[in-house]
């Protein structure tokens, strides 16, 4: 994607165990990621479904309907909120006559346009080589004519398709990739190991939830923060001091529902500072409709990569933009989460988790302090095990 004005239009489908509320949530999700990588539109196609077609993932009645909107509208994309399978983005592509990209797609796409430094680049790259690899087929890569030989001959055996010889070059891009990740990786552990056993704070959550403000705010820096999907790629690592209590606090690539596994493999060395940490720090976006089900999926993500048993601190942030509505007792509707004051949800999840928590506002600096007097605690609490004979606490 390149030019800031092309555009797009957005495909689901809701199927028997889907809530359609919580689609069309996704898909809100979906038009952002768009936004983020610099494509608009508001179109939407659902389509209720007992289970994706094999071989357009959509109805062919469907796939008409998006190609004729396409046609008279000179959309320039069709983004679906699923994986699709390599001959199921040929076969869509071939009917709508205009690009086809997936989640996925959409994601790798992002974390490109995001990556800055060597590290974060080689570990995006490695990741698309990873999706690209199996949709080689019908496609016209762009990927080197020639496989570098002794004297620069060209190694393409006789009669080898273009398609063999364009796989051959993934396959060794990728190895490749995975040995400059691999040095890397050794590098960043060496540089893990150097700090000791200084204590070690993790800021972990879904993408856009303000961690980066957040770690601004305790680590008096400048983390880039910006009200979008994936603003931060390469892990930040800050030294901070609390009265008289030093600590480590690192801000990481922000989790996202479906987050590609490709992504997750390349990251896994931007992981470890998750892995490491001594405590996680969730931050939750409280003023989103979905926040539950984001902790969920973060709880999830924390699973996959072995640090679920971390001592756990929820951060309940954005309470400038909660925004509640007292509940009609005439209505028909259940009473749902927006017509709970934030009284009310504090007080439910504390009742209901067991895990200490706190709700805030970065960008309104609201019960930061509290924040600080918080993780001191903790900090304070692992340092004295640690340096039993400090006196910082007397």
């Amino acid at each position: 994607m390149e030019k800031l004005n092309e555009t797009a239009v957005f495909v689901a489908i809701v199927m028997q165990q889907d809530d359609e509320t919580q689609v069309v949530e996704y898909l809100d999700e979906l038009q952002f990621l768009a936004e983020t990588a610099g494509v608009t539109g508001s179109k939407r196609f659902l389509q209720r479904l007992e289970k994706p077609n094999s071989r357009t993932y959509i109805g062919s009645g469907k796939v008409q309907e998006i190609t004729t909107y396409v046609t008279e509208h000179e959309i320039d994309y069709v983004i679906f909120d699923d994986e699709l399978s390599p001959s199921q983005m040929r076969n869509i592509e071939k009917e709508v006559g205009t690009r086809v990209i997936d989640r996925t797609g959409l994601i790798l796409d992002i974390f490109a346009q995001r990556a800055k430094t060597a590290y974060a680049k080689t570990q995006v790259e490695l990741a698309q080589y990873q999706y690209l690899l199996p949709r080689l087929t019908g496609m016209w890569t762009h990927l080197e004519r020639q496989r570098g030989g002794k004297g620069g001959l060209n190694m393409r055996g006789p009669g080898e398709s273009q398609l063999e010889t364009d796989r051959r070059i993934v396959l060794d891009k990728i190895s490749k990739l995975k040995e400059q990740l691999k040095k890397i990786d050794r590098q960043m552990a060496s540089q893990r190991g150097n700090r000791g056993s200084i204590v070690r704070l993790s800021l972990v959550g879904y993408t856009n939830v303000g961690k980066s403000t957040i770690m601004n705010l305790l680590a008096k820096s400048d983390v880039f923060a910006e009200n979008k999907l994936f603003a931060t790629l390469d892990t930040t690592v800050r030294k901070v001091v609390i009265e008289n209590v030093p600590f480590l606090l690192s801000d990481t690539v922000g989790f996202i529902r479906k987050l590609p596994t490709q992504l997750v493999e390349s990251f896994k060395s931007t992981l470890d500072e998750v892995r490491e940490a001594d405590i996680l720090v969730h931050v939750v976006d409280i003023s989103h409709p979905n926040f539950e089900d984001q902790i969920r999926i973060v709880n999830q993500t924390l699973a996959d990569i072995g640090a679920k048993d971390k001592p756990l601190y929820m951060v309940f942030n954005k309470i400038d933009a909660y925004r509640y509505e007292p509940y009609d007792e005439f209505s028909i509707e259940e009473k749902s989460r927006k017509n709970f004051t934030l009284t009310e949800l504090q007080n439910s999840w504390i009742s209901k988790e067991h895990t200490p928590c706190i709700f805030i506002s970065a960008k309104d600096k609201i019960r930061i302090d509290k924040l600080r007097s918080d993780l001191y605690k903790m900090v304070a609490e692992i340092h004295a095990g640690r340096y039993p004979f400090d006196n910082f606490l007397w």
